[in-house]
């Protein structure tokens, strides 16, 4: 079976509003560092006002759950600091936002990751890695650049297909003996081949609209086709979709065809027909019309073509999807006791009903859970253009590499900011100051702790467009995992300092608000 694993807010037009964003005074103010005062700071959130008394600023605002500011804004201790003040919050690596919807579309994984560099005693934290690949089971091969994986749940349908198989073998050609087997499991790896071509299908189909696809997978019940992007169009929903099927019915024809050059009753003639009739099946029970399946897929595209609006046609497919699991559950083992499936109907009971039920219940299972799945992933891309870099991002101070830690926080509390950018003498940015880091240097040290030893150094990933929203945020996150994330305007200058825990909040508000 298959199933398919902006313009952010405007800034402030103000120089006074530049000048608080970045930490520097405008050419000829007499000023070295000039923020606006959190009195005139206007909220400017993803969608969420601020809580009452935070410290807003119009393009940078505060983490979208209303969470205080952090350290960084706390009363400035007395001791021996001049002025000391720490700046932080926990950020983590966002990964892809849901799971990929399969066949056709993906789905962020859910936001979340490892803590990006603790302590901070003063080395550099690990540079940002290229995401892992993504398994799921033994790596077979990579056709078309695309990993395909089996799974560990495949050897155990094909020790049961081999079971299954070569008892029916033992009736059709008892002169086999236990060779009989040899010839199941040979069927259960060609059935299988017959599943990864309708899969292969879809991807061919996806890649050629520009579609990335992460894997395909096959597993007990079939294959999976994990592309990661929807489709633009429903016309291009509908041939993604039917492509899979279509390859099937063309393979049932080949086999049919094959099968009239060999002698019936022979092992050929037996394998043959098997694979014609496994392959019909497998087209016919995937163009029913109810997601996950691929026929829920065409008429996901039907129903979005006529509304005009994706989210009615998944939710139409999905309801669609969940009735014909009642009908599994329900009619699969009555039309097996009946005989409408080709069995004498004395010939059942006792174990046999019992696994027609179970069977049953494990398809129903899937489609249901598909169909669930198929709903939530529709959510979450209708609420993923909520997630605007510009609308995320903390404002920062620029600072030299040799500040001291406690004259940088300082500074930073005296423009209202959240973040540090260490810069060189032309006031280009080298690195970012690591929240995690600042929170494990203790007060009496900071005067003592220069920024740059508490700093991740930039990498090209981590410059993010301010630009960026929805999935295309996150694409580029996940592309270079990292805490934080340097934020710049399309001319190169410097907008703020974007955390991966600041966009997994907002992704989390965003899911939580009704569609």
């Amino acid at each position: 079976m298959d199933e398919s694993g902006g313009s952010g807010q405007p800034r402030s037009g103000t120089d006074e509003a530049d000048e608080g964003r970045t930490g520097r005074p405008r050419p000829g103010d007499p000023a070295t560092t000039t923020a606006r005062p959190p009195s005139d700071q206007q909220p400017h959130d993803a969608g969420t006002p601020a809580e009452p008394g935070e410290a807003t600023d119009s393009a940078h605002p505060e983490p979208p759950d209303g969470t205080p500011a952090g350290p960084l804004h706390k009363e400035p201790p007395t001791g021996t600091d001049p002025a000391p003040a720490d700046t932080g919050t926990d950020s983590h690596t966002p990964q892809q936002p849901h799971a990929p919807r399969r066949t056709e579309a993906h789905t962020p994984p859910a936001p979340g990751g490892e803590m990006g560099g603790g302590g901070g005693k003063g080395g550099k934290g690990p540079a940002p890695k290229r995401p892992k690949e993504p398994g799921g089971g033994l790596l077979m091969g990579r056709p078309f650049g695309v990993p395909v994986y089996v799974a560990p749940s495949w050897f155990l349908v094909a020790a049961l297909i081999t079971w299954v198989f070569g008892g029916q073998l033992d009736r059709v050609l008892p002169e086999l003996g236990m060779a009989r087997y040899l010839v199941s499991l040979f069927f259960a790896v060609a059935f299988y081949a017959s599943v990864l071509v309708h899969e292969l299908a879809h991807t061919v189909a996806a890649l050629r609209f520009k579609l990335p696809v992460r894997r395909i997978q096959l597993q007990f019940f079939g294959g999976v086709s994990e592309i990661e992007k929807e489709s633009e169009t429903p016309g291009r929903e509908f041939v993604l979709a039917f492509v899979g099927p279509l390859l099937s019915l063309v393979l049932g024809g080949v086999f049919y065809l094959a099968l009239q050059t060999v002698e019936p009753g022979t092992v050929p003639g037996v394998l043959l027909g098997g694979l014609m009739i496994s392959n019909l099946i497998v087209a016919a029970f995937n163009l029913l019309p109810g997601l996950p399946l691929d026929g829920g897929r065409m008429l996901r595209a039907v129903v979005w073509k006529i509304t005009g609006k994706p989210m009615s046609g998944t939710i139409a497919a999905a309801w669609v999807g969940r009735a014909l699991a009642i009908s599994v559950l329900v009619g699969l083992p009555l039309l097996t006791h009946s005989g409408s499936l080709g069995t004498e109907s004395q010939d059942i009971g006792g174990m046999d009903t019992v696994m027609d039920a179970l069977l049953a219940a494990i398809l129903a299972g899937i489609i249901w859970t598909g169909a669930g799945n198929s709903l939530r992933v529709a959510r979450l891309r209708e609420h993923l253009p909520e997630l605007r870099a510009r609308a995320l991002t903390r404002r920062a101070v620029p600072v030299e590499t040799h500040t001291p830690l406690s004259e940088a926080l300082r500074r930073a509390n005296e423009a209202g900011a959240r973040a540090l950018v260490v810069v060189d003498a032309d006031g280009d940015p080298l690195s970012l100051v690591r929240e995690a880091a600042i929170v494990g240097v203790p007060e009496h040290r900071r005067p003592w702790v220069a920024v740059s030893g508490l700093a991740q150094d930039l990498t090209d990933g981590m410059r993010v467009s301010a630009e960026l929203a929805g999935e295309d945020l996150l694409e580029v996150l996940r592309a270079t995992p990292a805490t934080e994330y340097l934020v710049v305007e399309d001319s190169g200058e410097i907008y703020g300092v974007l955390s991966a825990a600041d966009v997994e909040k907002a992704f989390v508000k965003a899911m939580a608000r009704p569609s």
